[in-house]
């Protein structure tokens, strides 16, 4: 575009210089031949030469208007490229204003365009003759002929504001000694949304209906331009708001404890998020387009059935090896991805990982076969905590008598096999009567009773839960095939001990410690089988309640002085 108006400009001006010198030498021609008038040349000759003189003047007039012409499409050209190669209106239209000053010989231009909280017009673009802003002190403009325009929608064109009878009397007109005005309106998107203003104070008769019909023109270019900007503005706002609300579904998505995967028709993960890579334990990166059934062959079946019936599973469970040494439990929810005629495009599958509560589940589990049911469901176990407190307990130890020579007898499985329901005996007796089972210890069983909880009548249970040994380990006797019998010999004693959470969060114990501990250990050692002997401290707790046999001392091991027991009979 630059190099043909180059081009153009330059032929007109070589045009221009051709005809100045055709004209002077028709001239020269001209005067030659009414001075000298030669006889051989005919007069139709001389006629010609007259009428060729006279008609050049004529014809440079018209190639000037010509060549006006052509600068005025020529500034109409480079607007419009101008219109089209950027998206800043404010350059746009300072372009477009001060083309408009050049072409008209206008001294100021202004853009309006009407402000829709408001109502009022608003100058968008005010420029002068030299392609200056003009200060807000300088806007002094006819608003008699901006209202004409805006409410009639038609130009407005006058060569001297000052005679105009159309204007006679308005303050404006007169106050700002207006003269040649030019005002058309401003069309976006074929609404009337403003009006271009020029005008001369100090000349008149300077605009021509040329002049307006080419501000018309940049009019309709001014109004491709704002349309063009507001919609862009418009793009560009609605790309932030897209862009910002992708980025709060991406940290939504990032965020949301579960694992989420979705997958594409033909099964490959399409998407994850940080939980599932957590999961899985496989970068983002390298877990995208991964088949699914490479990734999680578990879900192979589920998620074909998912796909083709397009139902949704919710709480499928299953196992998973994550590496060698660590089995995880999942638990998974299927549902296809649909579009709004229901034909699937893949799915979406949330994960949680339930490995930690299946460890902890069976941590409970196991301190349940320790703690009676009825204790576990009044104490809070986040509450505990390690170390201890010092508190009063009874003490029950219980060791099988016998179990060595019996193991002679039977093989080592069943024997392991018949061990347990002894123990087991022993273990439901103690915690039927609420008490705590600390460990088991070989063959032996060491519980305590008044703790987590406390408990009146502590020793009682705990003299209770012997007397129910007993008679356990009666009954599994009478069932054995192998002629050898074995039994318990249980000691108890009541006193003050530590209890608590012994060790580190990785290994804990939940035991007691003390000098009671020992002693109950010491009673129950010497011990027969089938006798059950209790301290005297903790006899004096349930005389009234225990039919006593013999009393005696016990020289036990560690202590200074000898211990004395009493034998329990059985209940009153």
């Amino acid at each position: 575009m630059a190099s043909l108006t180059n081009l153009t400009t330059s032929t007109l001006v070589s045009v221009d210089q051709q005809l100045n010198s055709l004209i002077e030498l028709f001239h020269e021609v001209e005067n030659y031949l009414k001075t000298y008038r030669p006889a051989f040349i005919p007069d139709h000759v001389y006629q010609a030469v007259e009428g060729t003189a006279a008609s050049l003047p004529s014809l440079r007039k018209q190639i000037s208007a010509l060549e006006a012409e052509w600068r005025n499409l020529r500034s109409l050209a480079q607007i419009g490229s101008v219109v089209n190669s950027s998206l800043d209106l404010d350059r746009v239209l300072q372009v477009v204003m001060d083309t408009i000053i050049q072409i008209t010989g206008a001294e100021r231009g202004f853009l309006m365009l009407k402000n829709n909280e408001t109502g009022e017009m608003d100058v968008r673009v005010a420029r002068n003759w030299s392609h200056e802003s003009l200060e807000p002190g300088e806007l002094n403009i006819s608003q008699t002929v901006i209202r004409r325009v805006l409410n009639s929608g038609q130009p407005v064109m006058t060569t001297d504001a000052q005679e105009d009878p159309r204007f006679a009397g308005q303050e404006s007109v007169v106050l700002h000694n207006l003269r040649s005005i030019l005002c058309v309106p401003l069309h976006v998107k074929q609404e009337l949304t403003g009006v271009i203003y020029v005008d001369n104070r100090v000349r008149a008769g300077i605009f021509t209906r040329r002049h307006l019909e080419l501000l018309i023109g940049f009019s309709n270019q001014a109004g491709v331009a704002i349309a063009n900007a507001h919609l862009y503005n418009s793009i560009r706002s609605t790309l932030e708001e897209v862009t910002e609300l992708k980025k709060l579904m991406d940290n939504v998505f990032s965020s949301i404890p579960s694992g989420v995967i979705s997958t594409t028709p033909d099964g490959r993960i399409r998407l994850c998020n940080r939980a599932a890579t957590q999961i899985l334990g496989i970068p983002a990166d390298h877990l995208v387009n991964l088949p699914l059934s490479d990734v999680l062959p578990e879900l192979q079946d589920t998620a074909a059935s998912v796909t083709v019936g397009g139902y949704t599973v919710v709480g499928f469970e299953f196992t998973r090896e994550r590496s060698s040494l660590l089995k995880q439990h999942l638990r998974a929810s299927l549902s296809p991805i649909q579009d709004e005629n229901g034909h699937a495009h893949g799915l979406v599958i949330v994960m949680e990982d339930l490995t930690e509560q299946r460890r902890l589940e069976a941590r409970q589990s196991l301190f349940s076969r320790m703690v009676a049911p009825a204790v576990i469901d009044q104490i809070e176990l986040h509450a505990m905590h390690t170390g201890g407190e010092r508190r009063e307990i009874t003490i029950l130890f219980a060791d099988l008598r016998g179990f060595t020579s019996y193991s002679e007898l039977v093989q080592p499985e069943e024997l392991v096999s018949v061990l347990n329901r002894y123990l087991s005996a022993a273990a439901d007796a103690i915690l039927q009567e609420g008490g705590t089972i600390d460990k088991f210890l070989g063959d032996a069983v060491m519980a305590w009773f008044n703790a987590p909880l406390p408990q009146v009548d502590h020793t009682l249970r705990a003299v209770r839960a012997a007397l129910s040994i007993r008679d356990s380990v009666q009954q599994l006797n009478a069932e054995s095939s192998h002629g050898e019998y074995l039994s318990f010999g249980v000691g108890i004693h009541v006193g003050e001990a530590v209890l608590g959470l012994i060790g580190t969060e990785k290994r804990l114990d939940y035991t007691a410690i003390g000098d009671s501990v020992n002693t109950a250990r010491r009673i129950q050692e010497n011990a027969i089988g089938g006798q059950i002997l209790i301290s005297k401290a903790a006899y004096e707790r349930v005389a009234h309640r225990v039919k006593a046999g013999q009393v005696f001392p016990l020289r036990a091991y560690g202590k200074r002085e000898p211990v004395v027991v009493v034998e329990v009979a059985g209940l009153r």
